[in-house]
């Protein structure tokens, strides 16, 4: 009979104090590259989008995942990932259902933060702006631009709803299926649509050492932008 394999410390359930210890250690160093005012394109949106490349160029699990950071009137905040569809000199563009708990705050409170954290390449990205509705007709086009499938979980999915379970929502869209199969049309819904966030400020974050890392900011200042260094 051959030997049992011995245990994995890793696998051993770690008690209050280490757990506690552990996380404290966990840190690197960053020493991949510097930011300086001099390296910076005129506007924010070119530099993301030179970022943005970088991004993709090293390989990054869906670089255009970014964390979107709503609040209720009352101030109560959220956040979630969502993925960034358009950018432009206008500002970033995301998709989402009108009446999911993002889409509720945007309406009700039109301010909103973007984080893009490019964790592998060391950097990040923060903008912080007022939030706008997209014209249904540019929902529409992105709409038409979706798997067929997509657009069918846009009718399904009663988003940020509370549902029984699992077979609520699988009900409902195999019942989609059934109206609309592969191949047909399937309609905007009248609560579905984009949103853009219109950049007041716009952060470019490159991890340094010792943790003296460099943040560049874009602000508007009297319709152009202003560059201002923030302490790390």
């Amino acid at each position: 009979m051959e030997n049992a394999a011995a245990p994995d410390p890793h696998d051993a359930p770690l008690d209050a104090e280490l757990r506690r210890a552990r996380l404290a250690a966990l840190r690197r160093s960053y020493a991949r590259a510097q930011l300086r005012e001099e390296d910076l394109a005129p506007t924010p949106v070119e530099q993301f989008h030179a970022w943005f490349d970088d991004a993709v160029h090293e390989g990054l699990t869906e670089p255009n995942a970014m964390v979107l950071a709503t609040a209720a009137p009352d101030g109560t905040p959220s956040a979630r990932t969502v993925l960034l569809k358009g950018a432009d000199e206008r500002g970033f563009v995301l998709f989402t259902n009108h009446r999911s708990r993002k889409g509720t705050e945007m309406l009700a409170n039109p301010r909103a933060s973007l984080v893009f954290p490019w964790f592998e390449i060391d950097r990040q990205v923060v903008v912080t702006g007022v939030v706008e509705q997209l014209p249904r007709a540019d929902s529409a086009e992105y709409f038409a631009s979706r798997p067929h499938d997509s657009r069918l979980g846009a009718w399904a999915s009663p988003q940020s709803s509370v549902v029984a379970d699992r077979a609520e929502l699988d009900a409902a869209f195999d019942a989609l299926r059934t109206r609309y199969p592969e191949g047909s049309d399937v309609p905007l819904p009248d609560h579905w649509g984009g949103f853009r966030v219109v950049p007041q400020t716009v952060e470019f974050w490159q991890g340094r050492a010792s943790r003296l890392h460099d943040r560049l900011r874009y602000r508007r200042v009297d319709g152009g932008w202003g560059i201002e260094r923030l302490a790390p």
